[in-house]
């Protein structure tokens, strides 16, 4: 059997996307817009980890599965590619996880203090 990415995974989802809604569910999914496909992904992703904690190993791949393909159709209906996730995550790679979230929050902090304060009805 052929390994199969997430690659191909994208390349499917691209090609159901072109077809008729009578005949793709993944059309079904973006003719409905992002809101859906995010409502939909995040269903799969608590299906996913619920599976983690009370479920056997073959019903925990099966929904992390669903999870990746959910998420694949959410970027598309964004038009964002799988390559650009793939380079977020090259960036992260950089540095070490806790240093990459510590550096987003003191970027958040900065954020936070630029923003000028808002004045206060009087009553």
């Amino acid at each position: 059997m052929k390994k199969f990415t997430l690659h191909d995974l994208e390349k499917r989802v691209a090609l159901r996307a072109k077809a008729s809604p009578a005949v793709s569910y993944t059309r079904q999914l973006l003719d409905r817009g992002v809101a859906q496909c995010a409502k939909k992904l995040g269903e799969e992703a608590i299906e996913t980890g619920l599976a983690a904690v009370g479920e056997s190993r073959k019903r925990l791949t099966s929904e992390a599965a669903d999870l990746m393909y959910h998420l694949l159709v959410l970027l598309r209906a964004r038009k964002i590619a799988l390559k650009e996730v793939e380079a977020a995550l090259a960036k992260r790679l950089v540095q070490s996880g806790l240093a990459e979230k510590a550096s987003r929050a003191k970027k958040k902090k900065q954020a936070k203090s630029r923003k000028k304060p808002r004045k206060r009805a009087r009553a």
